[in-house]
């Protein structure tokens, strides 16, 4: 079993910046490929970015260029660096992780965190 424990939400202003951590409670974060998630208010949960155990870093459209994941194996942690936020980032966000075989059944075969809210308003 893998729990995973978000932090570093809060209140930012537009334009302002914020890193959001996720600790994950064993050695899993140079294995797994973790991602972080959102789910903002009336809307469904998506996507945000990932990094695969090779390190190769993906991103959502609404992401690139402005979020920046990473992670630090020795401390089992992955970050999500976000800037140039926007009232749209608006969102709980979730980090994931899940096998890479099981890549694309994060809903079912992942562990996620219980989140850590970002709001993005003046």
């Amino acid at each position: 079993q893998v729990q995973l424990v978000e932090s570093g939400g809060g209140l930012v202003q537009p334009g302002g910046s914020l890193r959001l951590s996720c600790a994950a409670s064993r050695s899993i974060v140079s294995i797994y490929v973790m991602g972080w998630y959102r789910r903002a208010p009336g809307k469904e949960r998506e996507w945000v970015a990932r990094i695969f155990s090779g390190g190769t870093t993906t991103y959502a459209d609404s992401a690139k260029g402005r979020f920046t994941i990473s992670r630090d194996n020795a401390q089992n942690m992955v970050y999500l660096q976000m800037s140039s936020l926007k009232p749209d980032d608006t969102a709980v966000y979730y980090c994931n992780a899940v096998r890479p075989s099981e890549l694309g059944y994060e809903d079912v075969l992942g562990y996620w965190g219980k989140g850590t809210l970002v709001t993005v308003s003046s």
